[in-house]
């Protein structure tokens, strides 16, 4: 039988627990809040309750405890009471309320509910979903800044250091932009002098290594299912640039501050793109959007960017290609 995971023994430090129990990219998007919520509360203890396979990551987020948190339909595995500050990050819906409003906390820090008794401002439409959590903070006397992205560097160093990064992953198919573009804009990446890596999941392993051999590469220039979580955010802080659709590697971009150019498809850049400050590109048409980010089949926003648009925009951010990759 599997051990059901449960909030550790107290370290003495008062306890808080942020809920944000979704992807990579979700999970990177609440980090200013993150940021905010450590320099708020600097004597209690954080535990973020966000899906087990993101263990590796939240080793890299201004947080003490990770706890396994498998979507919402099941307790969080702290006892009542025990929690000092509940903070949700997760949404406005009864679903996560009531999970963390079944914690007992002191101090609850989250959207109006009036179900539960809880203060707090109205949830938000159409803002950035960095924006939204740095806004609840603020709401409640917690000043949080959305561009506040960065995080911790993995230990170990890269398998790849100064490689260009193409990752050809994506959950959903109406991310999914074609493996021929993939292919085509590592071998322009290649011809600009790079090194050139192919990265995604154990289901993109066969979509990457048909882009590597389209593009001429050799079959160690494929990692895509090779990599845990850390060193994949090691590959990517330490890239030259990264080319990736809508997906947690483009938030792991802007959380290093690595140059980076991202094709949109069924999201909107507005909701859920890089920090405008940075090194970032991003590249969709709005006016096809479909809008389903659960589609099978590509989203026409994403098909509308063409492998030059890329290759021009990789142009355009001025990447410095290593001496080592020349």
């Amino acid at each position: 039988m599997t051990a059901v995971p449960v909030l550790p023994p107290s370290d003495g430090r008062p306890d808080l627990l942020v809920l944000r129990a979704i992807k990579l990219g979700d999970a990177l998007v609440a980090v200013p809040a993150l940021h905010a919520l450590r320099r708020a509360f600097p004597g209690h203890r954080i535990t973020l309750a966000t899906t087990a396979w993101l263990a590796p990551v939240v080793e890299l987020l201004p947080v003490d405890v990770h706890l396994a948190q498998h979507g919402l339909d099941h307790p969080i595995a702290a006892p009542a009471g025990v929690v000092d500050v509940a903070v949700n990050l997760h949404g406005v819906g009864p679903e996560s309320s009531d999970l963390v409003a079944a914690l007992g906390a002191r101090r609850v820090i989250g959207h109006a509910d009036p179900l539960h008794g809880n203060d707090g401002p109205p949830w938000p439409d159409d803002v950035h979903e960095r924006e939204r959590w740095a806004r609840l903070l603020t709401w409640h006397g917690i000043p949080a800044d959305a561009d506040e992205v960065a995080i911790a560097r993995p230990a170990e160093p890269s398998v790849a250091p100064g490689a260009a990064v193409v990752h050809v992953g994506a959950f959903h198919g109406a991310r999914h932009w074609p493996t021929d573009r993939f292919a085509a804009v590592a071998r322009g990446l290649r011809e600009r002098g790079h090194r050139v890596v192919l990265t995604g999941g154990t289901d993109e392993v066969e979509r990457a290594a048909a882009a590597a051999q389209a593009a001429g590469l050799a079959p160690d220039a494929v990692l895509a299912g090779v990599l845990d979580l850390q060193p994949f955010a090691a590959v990517v802080a330490a890239a030259s640039v990264v080319v990736t659709v809508d997906t947690g590697a483009a938030h792991l971009a802007s959380a290093y501050g690595v140059p980076s150019v991202v094709v949109f498809g069924p999201a909107p850049p507005e909701a859920w793109g890089p920090p405008a400050s940075g090194p970032h590109v991003v590249l969709t048409d709005a006016s096809v959007r479909r809008g389903d980010v659960f589609a099978e089949d590509p989203d026409p926003a994403l098909l509308a960017v063409g492998v030059q648009d890329v290759l021009d925009a990789v142009d355009s951010l001025a990447v410095t290609v290593p001496s080592a990759a020349r």
